[in-house]
């Protein structure tokens, strides 16, 4: 039997570690883990030199977000299979996965069995979606697969902000004024003035000193 050639993505190394035991101890599959990486750099360059049957991926990587990356992926690599395995469960994330590309979306909270199904599925040509995950809103679902209690990491909060205001966000923190970011985005002062306070809600700060702080905290740029 061929054996898959498999990389993994995620942020954590110790999921990565503790993952690559898991794939490597399932019974169905025989899988070759050619590589383990946490960001998109280190990602890309080894499918490009690799070339792997089968890409599992978090969407939060330690430089970029897997739903960015992921129509590039699928458009440098159409044949490669690529399942997401994540923590993120909210229906939005998982139907801009499939739409951006996916062939399947795994959720960490399931039981391991279910990833040779995920495996069986995805390199048999057919969609996957873990159960108890689902691409349109629930009836009496209030979480939406997110923990509103605890604090939100940095894939949480970029997905907060437009592509614009992230922009802006990036040009604040190297501490331009708002005439300083509209001539470098052809925008009005006005306009970034707008931004900016809508930065400042959705992230929940009050201030340019607090944002700049906020934003490098978090490691949103």
């Amino acid at each position: 039997m061929t054996s898959l050639k498999v990389v993994l993505a995620d942020a954590h190394k110790l999921f990565l570690d503790g993952f690559k035991e898991i794939l490597i101890n399932q019974g169905e599959h025989r899988l070759e883990i050619i590589g383990a990486v946490s960001s998109t750099v280190d990602l890309m360059s080894i499918l490009r030199n690799m070339s792997p049957d089968l890409l599992m991926m978090e969407l939060n990587l330690s430089d970029d977000n897997g739903l960015s990356v992921l129509p590039n992926i699928k458009k440098e690599f159409p044949e490669l299979k690529v399942c997401i395995v994540s923590g993120y469960t909210d229906h939005k994330f998982v139907k801009e996965a499939f739409t951006k590309g996916a062939d399947g979306y795994y959720s960490k909270n399931n039981d391991q069995d279910e990833i040779e199904d995920c495996i069986t599925d995805v390199m048999g040509g057919r969609r996957f979606l873990a159960s108890g995950l689902h691409i349109t809103p629930q009836k009496n679902s209030t979480s939406n697969g997110i923990n509103k209690n605890r604090l939100e990491d940095r894939f949480l909060l970029q997905r907060k902000l437009t592509k614009r205001e992230y922009e802006v966000l990036e040009l604040i923190t190297r501490a331009m004024n708002n005439k300083e970011i509209a001539e470098k985005l052809y925008i009005s002062d006005q306009t970034v003035g707008v931004h900016r306070k809508n930065i400042m809600r959705k992230l929940g700060v009050r201030n340019t000193v607090n944002l700049i702080k906020f934003a490098i905290d978090n490691q949103l740029v």
